[in-house]
This record gives structure tokens, sequence and C-alpha cells, in this order.
């Protein structure tokens, strides 16, 4: 009897040690190898499609896959539509590429019904936006599954343009990620553009103070201030990257170094010690070696990022339609 028992609760512990592991398996290569093999080619090309009418989708859904995962993991609960979701949050205003990751689903749909995840394909998306404005391409490992929650009070732990080195590092490593992975990510500001409404403080009583923010190189403040008139169009979207806001490359961290960051938040990075060091090897003084340096260290923290908080094996759902929960 005792050895009967013994062996039930063995059979038992067997049991729930397999389900458990199934349900939060990892992420991986190759996921709908079997299921959906032609889910990149799919996405590519919707990716591609939008790229091809608008050059400006590119930054966008790479911030897409940033802000989703920030928020209850990369899930895709940023895409959900309708009253109070994270979509309808003031930080996630401005987020583009909705549409392209719609056409992806569409089809994917049409491919193999119920089998690819649209937290994959945001994943895969990002990835692909990268590759097309000169940037590294990578591995995506997949397997996430949607979310059923998405509230836009959650929201607040995103990074804001006014957040200090500290506040950033917190929330970064709140999520895992090191002051490395801080500004390598944050270096996907290299292509893409902001809204005056987040510089215009910095440019004309910053801190009250009636003047601009002192970390502003001179020559640049005038070009802001032409850029975002002190009672201007808050609306009105100007390059994250100066002189180079359609390429992926080093200049963003050369701007950072000389005084020329938009976001107060990207220019504070060159005034933390560690962060500063961080910039610098990026920035470099040797002609394209360092810029292969960042190409190298972009994938690996994207890779990071792509897998916080997933929901994998049986959590979640594999929504039909994106925008809303099955």
């Amino acid at each position: 009897m005792t050895f009967n028992m013994a062996s039930l609760v063995y059979s038992v512990l067997i049991i729930f040690v397999m389900a458990h592991l199934i349900q939060g398996q990892g992420l991986q290569k190759g996921f709908y190898s079997k299921t959906c093999p032609k889910v990149e080619d799919i996405v590519k090309s919707s990716v591609q499609k939008a790229f091809n009418n608008d050059v400006t989708v590119a930054p966008g859904l790479l911030r897409l896959h940033f802000h989703d995962c920030f928020v209850q993991g990369c899930d895709a609960s940023v895409l959900i539509s309708g009253t109070s979701t994270e979509r309808t949050a003031f930080a996630n205003a401005n987020l583009r590429g909705f549409e392209v990751i719609d056409d992806a689903k569409m089809q994917m749909e049409t491919a193999c019904p119920g089998v690819v995840s649209c937290a994959d394909i945001v994943a895969l998306a990002a990835r692909d936006a990268v590759g097309l404005t000169g940037g590294p391409s990578w591995s995506v490992e997949l397997g996430r599954r949607d979310g059923t929650v998405s509230s836009a009070s959650d929201v607040s732990n995103l990074p804001a343009p006014t957040d200090s080195v500290a506040i950033q590092r917190k929330k970064f490593s709140d999520k895992g990620l090191t002051d490395q992975d801080l500004v390598t990510l944050v270096g996907a500001h290299t292509i893409g553009r902001t809204a005056c409404q987040f510089v215009q403080y910095r440019l004309f009583n910053y801190t009250g103070t009636g003047n601009a923010d002192p970390s502003i190189s001179p020559s640049f403040l005038s070009q802001l201030q032409s850029l975002c008139p002190q009672n201007g169009d808050s609306s009105k979207r100007i390059p994250l990257d100066k002189g180079s806001e359609n390429k992926f490359d080093v200049s963003y961290f050369k701007n950072l170094r000389d005084g020329n960051g938009v976001l107060e938040s990207d220019q504070r990075l060159w005034s933390d010690s560690n962060t500063k060091s961080i910039v610098q090897n990026y920035a470099g003084t040797i002609r394209g070696l360092l810029g292969l340096r960042f190409d190298y260290e972009f994938p690996k923290s994207m890779v990071k990022m792509g897998a916080i908080g997933v929901k994998t094996g049986s959590q979640g759902e594999i929504r039909k339609i994106c925008s809303q929960f099955n």
C-alpha cells in the first residue's frame, strides 16, 4: 500500500512537472517550421510593401515592439483597440504600424489559421524594419502567445523622454536589462521622428530658468528652436537622429557625444559615467569599426528584450484578429 501510494505521488509529481514545463517552454528558432513554414516570408512581404510606400513605417514597427514588450511582456497587448487599453494611453498616442501587423495576420490566417500569434508577428516585423533601414538582421526566436489583458494604466512603466538615467536604468533593470542593453536599445532612435511637444520645454524655459537646456550644443539649439518654435505646432514631427533619420547607423551616438541629442532622456546618457562609456564605444573615432560593434550588440539586446514576460505553451491565446481578444 505504501509502495502504491509512493508510486502514485511520484506519478502525479511527474505529470505536474511536465505540464509546467510544457506551459512555460521557452522561445525557439524554427518554431513554426512545420505548422506555418512561410511565416517569415509573409511578415517580410507585408513590411516591405508598407516600407515601399512610406519609409517612416520602419521606426514605427520597431517602436511598436518596444512598447509592447515593456508592458505585460511581449504579448501583443499593445495592439488591442477599445476603451482604456494600452493603445489608448498617452505614451502610445503616436504608435504606428498597426496596419502592417493586421495585413500580415490576415495573410497568416489564410495560410495557416489559428497558428501564428500576433506577438510573434510584431517581433518579426521589428527585425525586418531594421534590416530595411540598413541595420543588422538576426534570428527571431518564436513561440510567443498573445496576452488577454490590455490596460492603459499599465503603461506608466514605459521609459519617458523626461526620464533621468537613474529612472531609465530602473525601468530597464526591472525587465532584466542591463545598462548595455539600455544604451543599445535606445540606439533605435537612430531612425524615426518625435513630436515637438517632447522637445520644446528644453528649448526656451528649461526647469523654469528662462533659458534652454545647457546640455544642448549652441549650434543645434538654434536648429531645434527653428524646427520647434516656442508657440509653434507641438504635434510637428522632427528627426530623432540629426542628419541621418532614415538610416540605421551610429550617427545617433555621435550626436549624443556632440550635444545634439533631441530627447532629454537620450542626451542624459552622456552625463552618466557608465552609460557615457557605452555611448563613446558606439560613437567611436575609427570609421566603421564601432558601427559594426553596434550592429553586433543591437541584435543581442533585441533578442533579450523580445523574451520579456512572454506567454508560451498553453498560456494566453492565438488571436484571430490582432486588435481584439478572441
